[in-house]
C-alpha cells in the first residue's frame, strides 16, 4: 500500500531532510531515556518533559507539511499517552515509579520499530529534485 501511495505525488509530501533527521535523533534520545526507567521516574521527570517537548516540535513541523497525513497519524500513534507506545510508556513509568528491564527491552523494540517506520516512510518519499515541474 505504501508503494502505491508513494507513487501518487499529490497524496504524499516530498522527502524532507529535517523531518528525517528529527525522527532518527528522537529515536536515539527516546531509547536512551527508556533505559533509565529502571530508576525512579521523579529523577528523570525533567528529561521526559524535555524529550516530549522535542517530540512535540517534530510533530508540529510535520503537521505543517502538505500531504503528510500518513506520517502525522504515525506520530499520533507513537505519542498517544493512552496508547502502548512512547506516550503510554512515559505515563506508565510515571505511575509505576520504575519499570523492569524485561518490560523496557520489549517496549524498546516496539517503540524503536515505530520510529523506524516513520523514518523509513520519510526516506522513501520522492526527493524534491525528482519531482517534475
Amino acid at each position: 500500500m505504501i508503494i502505491m501511495v508513494l507513487s501518487c505525488n499529490s497524496l504524499m509530501s516530498t522527502f524532507d531532510q529535517t523531518a528525517y533527521s528529527q525522527v532518527t535523533s528522537l529515536k536515539v534520545d527516546a531509547l536512551d531515556l527508556m533505559d533509565k526507567s529502571v530508576e525512579d521516574y521523579t529523577s528523570h521527570d525533567a528529561d521526559v518533559k524535555a524529550l516530549q517537548l522535542k517530540i512535540s516540535k517534530a510533530i508540529e513541523y510535520d503537521k505543517h507539511r502538505p500531504n503528510n497525513t500518513i506520517t502525522n497519524k504515525m506520530w499520533d500513534i507513537l505519542n498517544d499517552p493512552n496508547g502502548h507506545l512512547l506516550g503510554g510508556f512515559f505515563v506508565k513509568w510515571k505511575k509505576d515509579g520504575k519499570e523492569g528491564s524485561a518490560y523496557i527491552m520489549e517496549k524498546k523494540k516496539q517503540i524503536g520499530g515505530s520510529f523506524d517506520q516513520i523514518a523509513e516512510l520519510e526516506s522513501k518519499k520522492i526527493k524534491p529534485s525528482q519531482v517534475s515541474n
